[in-house]
């Protein structure tokens, strides 16, 4: 049975990706040092957070059925450490944490660990804002901060948010049952730091300091500046209700977002209204308190929840720079077309391979004994004995096709 299981729930936004793609890189390496990291692709714990959870997902719920039992069932055969992460399990509720919990044998004595990774509101915000018009919404950001703002929290893009983003209501949920020194909080260090710090963070977190890993990242969910996320904004109003989800994640989200408009890094930042700004702080000061009195481990300095001041030049994303959102147009029409041209040189290379199948078939078609062989097959058809015959054939060659 797993010794001990180290639960990393989230946040989302907080370096979640490539914390997720250097375990999944890594995994033989994690092994060879008593550590599981339960994934046979890369999306494997993300089917098995929708599944615990029964959370609707462009219908990938359907191929998450069975998948948290599945996971769970490793964990539980493995004698080491074993390590899980996703960030949308932050907002599973108290019945689904204590089904989490107790499927991971917490109550035969496994060592359960919690790890929340957060980061300050200030960066946060906009950040959710972006992640929901890159998943084919095409709600105004003035429209999304008055949502999130409002203390009934009844709507769909408030009750998301604050699931996922409420940092003492996720250890209420995560957490309640697990002693203070088992929850680790990581927080995620304010903009200018080294770059490495983040992983550093992690590292000792997870207790995963001084092993060897390659570090490199070949998953991420990089950031758009303003003009490229009001673009993005525009491509959903005008294609959402003709191109279907499956191929907007590839075309629109990937191609477009990810590696296209993600690399204009010169474009003015997302960023908190200075109107808003202050209500985010308060809040989050409010969270690092209450954090401290409850004695957690904290990996960082809690003064990273707080955030930024305001930017001294605020871009609002509903009314950007038109000649800026005209040249990441441009970026992105370059990109269709690329790919488009891609596409076409593939479609002729499969269709020129399709031809030349078509060929040698029918060249085997014309050979004498293929000929003869259908003649002897339609002549054995024709009759009982016949029929018999060819079925005892079929039989001894191991053959189930109906064909000859």
């Amino acid at each position: 049975m797993t010794k001990r299981v180290l639960l990393h729930v989230g946040t989302p936004k907080t370096g979640t990706s490539y914390l997720q793609d250097v375990l999944f890189r890594n995994k033989s390496v994690l092994a060879d040092h008593d550590i599981l990291y339960p994934a046979e692709r890369f999306d494997d714990q993300f089917l098995a957070a929708l599944d615990l959870m029964r959370l609707p997902w462009g219908g990938l719920e359907t191929e998450a059925v069975g998948a948290w039992d599945r996971l769970a069932a490793q964990v539980r055969a493995w004698p080491g450490t074993a390590i899980i992460s996703h960030e949308i399990l932050a907002t599973a509720s108290r019945s689904q944490v204590g089904r989490a919990l107790e499927s991971l044998g917490h109550r035969d004595g496994v060592e359960i660990h919690l790890v929340l990774s957060v980061r300050d509101l200030v960066r946060q915000i906009p950040a959710e804002w972006q992640e929901n018009v890159k998943h084919l919404r095409t709600i105004s950001y003035a429209r999304f901060l008055e949502e999130i703002q409002d203390p009934q929290r009844e709507s769909r893009i408030a009750t998301w948010f604050w699931g996922v983003q409420e940092v003492p209501d996720i250890l209420d949920r995560w957490g309640h049952d697990l002693p203070p020194e088992r929850v680790h909080l990581v927080t995620v260090p304010a903009p200018g730091g080294p770059s490495a710090l983040l992983w550093q963070r992690f590292a000792r977190a997870l207790d995963l300091e001084g092993l060897d890993l390659d570090l490199e990242a070949e998953r991420a969910n990089p950031s758009l500046g303003v003009p490229e996320t009001a673009l993005l904004r525009r491509i959903n109003q005008a294609v959402n209700r003709d191109l279907d989800p499956p191929d907007y994640r590839p075309l629109v989200r990937e191609l477009l977002a990810h590696q296209t408009l993600s690399r204009r890094t010169d474009s003015p930042r997302l960023a908190l209204p200075p109107t808003v700004h202050p209500w985010a702080q308060d809040l989050a000061a409010a969270w690092a308190g209450e954090i401290k009195d409850r004695g957690y481990d904290v990996v960082g300095d809690l003064a990273d929840l707080v955030g930024a001041p305001p930017a001294q030049a605020w871009e609002d994303p509903d009314h950007p720079r038109e000649k800026q959102v005209a040249g990441a147009a441009l970026d992105a029409i370059s990109a269709l077309l690329l790919e488009n041209a891609r596409l076409r040189h593939v479609e002729e290379r499969l269709a020129g391979e399709l031809h030349e199948a078509h060929r040698a078939l029918e060249r085997a078609y014309l050979r004498p004994t293929y000929r003869f062989r259908e003649k002897t097959v339609r002549r054995l058809q024709a009759s009982r004995p016949g029929r018999g015959m060819l079925k005892a054939y079929r039989v001894v060659r191991g053959r189930s096709s109906r064909s000859a």
